[in-house]
């Protein structure tokens, strides 16, 4: 079982007076702390150019236009191939080559089309990415995975590169809406439910106070990140145990395509409550460890009432990108802080719902 705070040969965890760092498989390297302090130090001498968004561009212009950049739009709706191929024509009205640098700056958003461009303009230039939200620091800016939507299914076409660094700043999480916030928390408890039993029920001792602490926030976003830094570094191309970060995910991306109501963070606690009640009637979850889980979405403001019909969602898991030869790939949980994944035909999970 995997779980915060193990030391192992591919992930070194250490601090220093700046920042806490994190190296996955000596390719991709993790910094906590101040994003201002950081950045002379991590970006490589050269050519950087900014990939961003609006709202970054507003809140931090002494960050952001230091460098040459690239503004996208916001939504979803943006993160798309049409979005893509405007950056790559404004990378080349610049004249950026292989040796130019690309920097993200923003959540998940801006991160995914930021590594996606990076990983395939002309064939693949280093990248890095500075991650302002809760939900890109725990989740989309970890990993090596960059993908762009297509006809509204997420992350249909992307890719596996590494970052050569991330830099999460918690203090840039102050100018965050409360929602956005705590979208990004339904992926710390995932990651929680995954592999750290401590992590659960420390969040379970600190509830919504969470938010009001940046020690805390900090805490959370460390253990989530050890978690999946982990898992990446066994299985960075997702053969094997990386399947395990999609707890949650299969429900709650058909829960995202049948609603526009809920965001990524709603829509995997939906995801969450979903399988692990699932896991129960399967006979592999206790009552009481799947009603623990809900119990800690509800105190971090989570709604679990389902926004769409259970039989939509169904239809959408259908379209589910991780499956294969019509076989899903289930991730369930059996106790807190261990899951497994299981290979359930459509049928065979359909009947866990309805």
């Amino acid at each position: 079982m995997l779980r915060y705070g193990d030391i192992v040969d591919k992930i070194i965890i250490f601090v220093t007076l700046m920042d806490r760092i994190i190296e996955i498989n000596e390719v991709s390297t993790l910094y906590v702390g101040r994003a201002m302090e950081l950045l002379d130090r991590v970006v490589p001498k050269g050519r950087t150019i900014v990939i961003t968004d609006a709202n970054i561009d507003r809140l931090y212009p002494n960050l952001v236009r230091r460098f040459e950049h690239i503004i996208v739009g916001q939504g979803e709706a943006c993160k798309s191939l049409s979005t893509v191929e405007r950056v790559y024509r404004e990378l080349m009205a610049l004249g950026a080559d292989r040796s130019t640098f690309i920097l993200g700056i923003g959540g998940g958003i801006v991160t995914d089309i930021a590594g996606f461009v990076a990983a395939t303009y002309m064939r693949g230039v280093e990248f890095g990415f500075i991650s302002t939200t809760l939900l890109g620091q725990v989740d989309a800016s970890i990993g090596g995975k960059n993908g762009v939507n297509v006809a509204d299914y997420k992350n249909m076409v992307g890719t596996f590169r590494q970052p050569r660094f991330v830099i999460s700043d918690v203090e840039m999480l102050r100018t965050l809406p409360k929602r956005e916030l705590r979208a990004g928390m339904a992926e710390v408890v995932k990651s929680a439910v995954i592999a750290d039993a401590e992590l659960f029920a420390n969040m379970e001792r600190c509830g919504a106070d969470i938010y009001n602490s940046v020690e805390a926030l900090q805490q959370a976003m460390l253990g989530a990140v050890a978690v999946k830094s982990r898992i990446v570094a066994e299985d960075e191309r997702e053969g094997g145990v990386r399947r395990l970060l999609n707890l949650g995910h299969t429900l709650g991306h058909a829960i995202e395509k049948c609603t526009h109501d809920v965001n990524h963070g709603e829509a995997v606690a939906l995801g969450l409550s979903l399988i692990a009640h699932a896991a129960v009637r399967r006979g592999v979850l206790t009552e009481e460890d799947a009603l623990r889980i809900d119990g800690l979405l509800e105190q971090l403001g989570f709604s679990l009432a389902m926004p769409v019909n259970i039989t939509d969602v169904l239809r959408e898991v259908k379209y589910d990108k991780k499956k294969k030869d019509n076989v899903l790939r289930v991730v369930l949980p059996v106790k807190i802080g261990e899951c497994r994944v299981t290979e359930l035909s459509f049928a065979e999970f359909e009947k866990l719902f309805v």
